[in-house]
């Protein structure tokens, strides 16, 4: 029995994500999305010979600081500061990961004043990401976790011995 991928993502859980009208649901959505922008579009930008490689490294930061803002799993098993954790946990609000996002845009935005490149996708990006949870937070929306990866305990989840048969 061959491991994939599939096995481990909640399509139904997806689809009830997406008929919720959570904006915060979205805002995380997007800031996976955003994960992924900022890390690869900063190493895009490393290679510029131009100040924008300073936004490239932020970009860089930025991807890895919304990692942990969005997947708070990985503060449990990442040995980090308790300086930094306790940054991190102050952003468990719409709210304030609203203000984290329009920061970390309006900083990628300045960016443009150097030089128009890809980093405006990671502005944009980060744009949609602070709209979702400003909504979420006007409309007074509780804060709510996806269920795009599949629960651990549920009884579909590959269980250890197909691990260890795929090993």
């Amino acid at each position: 029995m061959a491991l994939s991928i599939k096995q481990f993502i909640n399509v139904a859980g997806m689809v009830k994500d997406l008929k919720s009208f959570n904006f915060s649901v979205y805002g995380r959505w997007f800031g996976y999305i955003n994960i992924i922008l900022c890390i690869a579009l900063g190493i895009a930008n490393l290679f510029h010979v131009n100040a924008v490689v300073a936004f490239g490294v932020v970009a860089i930061v930025q991807g890895v600081v919304i990692l942990f803002i969005e997947v708070p799993f990985l503060l449990k098993i990442c040995p980090m500061s308790d300086n930094f954790i306790e940054f991190i946990k102050k952003f468990e609000t719409n709210g304030w990961r609203c203000v984290f996002y329009l920061v970390n845009a309006i900083i990628q935005y300045c960016s443009i004043a150097l030089m128009a490149t890809s980093l405006i996708v990671c502005a944009v990006g980060l744009t949609i990401s602070s709209i979702s949870y400003a909504v979420a937070f006007s409309t007074k929306q509780e804060f709510q976790n996806t269920h795009i990866i599949k629960n651990p305990t549920d009884d579909d989840f590959p269980h250890e011995a197909v691990v260890r048969e795929m090993l």
